[in-house]
């Protein structure tokens, strides 16, 4: 029966099976000694830090904290507090240098000045999608700007702005992964990817940025799943009641309104009553939407996996080479 409660599962019994996994695969088929995991402040990267400790060792995990110029305040303060909650080898990586000299800021306010000439120092901003709940919508993106009194206007993004604007905040994804498998050559240790199956089965990820990872040992768990671990493995309070964001860009962002249709809790019964086939009046009424809005969520869900399939596919050959 699809309930509220169909996400439920046994921390225990999960966590134990993840931990199996991270030794047999890090230790047994990657040949590695340890794990790097890059900490946002947020609930995925902590758990997959906790569960990596928890398989092999708190000595044989290294966090890597890696801010930039737009990150949030407290997302370098939540990621201190995690690694001296567990006690693991941490370092911190200001990448913001990195950025600047590749343009990954001018390209954007270079975009930005496309639509809204007068954007420049002390401005922020934002991207966002309307709200799919309210009509059929159209997936076009919405820039949001502040300027450096306070005052915000939101306007339509035109493509080539908009593709400029994810081509250069795409650099912060990729500079982090460029961090974390620097460190994990230097340490002979592998790289654990931190998406989870919303994020993993929807593309919300950056092909060869956050997308690329040794081992991905959450990807096959709900986000709701993801906050039960969390619990269970005695992550801070403050990481697990902070609302999930973006942190890329310089506005305080959510998830739902930069890409997913729903928050967190009803996505995942969404994306769940999806792959089980689940009625739609059924969803509907467990969910807390109607059924017009649950069969435009489902909508999405197929258009966002057609979307971005090439973000999961390997690179094209011209011919089939046998792997060793």
């Amino acid at each position: 029966m699809f309930t509220k409660n169909i996400l439920h599962l046994d921390p225990e019994a999960e966590c134990t099976k993840i931990s199996l996994a991270i030794r047999e695969q890090v230790m047994g088929n990657l040949r590695k000694r340890g794990a790097v995991v890059g900490v946002s402040g947020g609930v995925d990267s902590a758990v997959v830090a906790a569960l990596c400790a928890r398989a092999l060792g708190k000595d044989k995990v290294f966090a890597l904290l890696m801010p930039e110029r737009d990150s949030s305040d407290d997302s370098l303060e939540l990621g201190q507090q995690l690694v001296t909650h567990f006690g693991m080898a941490s370092c911190v990586e200001d990448i913001a240098p990195a950025l600047d000299g590749l343009g990954c800021y001018s390209r954007q306010d270079e975009a930005i000045r496309t639509v809204v000439p007068a954007y420049g120092a002390g401005w922020k901003c934002k991207l966002t999608l309307p709200s799919i709940l309210e009509s059929e919508r159209l997936n076009v993106t919405r820039l949001t700007v502040q300027d450096p009194l306070g005052v915000s206007t939101t306007v339509r993004l035109p493509t080539a702005a908009y593709l400029q604007m994810v081509a250069a905040t795409n650099f912060k994804q990729r500079i982090r992964k460029t961090m974390e498998y620097y460190h994990a050559d230097r340490l002979n240790y592998a790289v654990a990817g931190t998406p989870n199956r919303l994020e993993y089965d929807q593309g919300f990820f950056v092909k060869q940025g956050d997308g690329a990872a040794d081992f991905k040992p959450i990807a096959h768990l709900y986000k709701t799943q993801v906050y039960q671990l969390a619990a269970y493995l005695g992550v801070p309070d403050s990481i697990r009641c902070r609302p999930p964001t973006t942190d890329t860009f310089s506005m305080p962002q959510t998830q739902e309104e930069f890409y997913f249709a729903l928050p967190y809790d009803r996505m995942d019964l969404c994306l769940y009553a999806f792959n089980h086939g689940v009625a739609v009046d059924e969803v509907a009424k467990v969910v807390g939407i109607n059924g017009s809005q649950v069969e435009r969520v489902f909508k999405d869900i197929d258009a966002k996996r057609r979307a971005t399939k090439y973000l999961h596919a390997r690179p094209a050959l011209v011919e089939p080479v046998p792997e060793v």
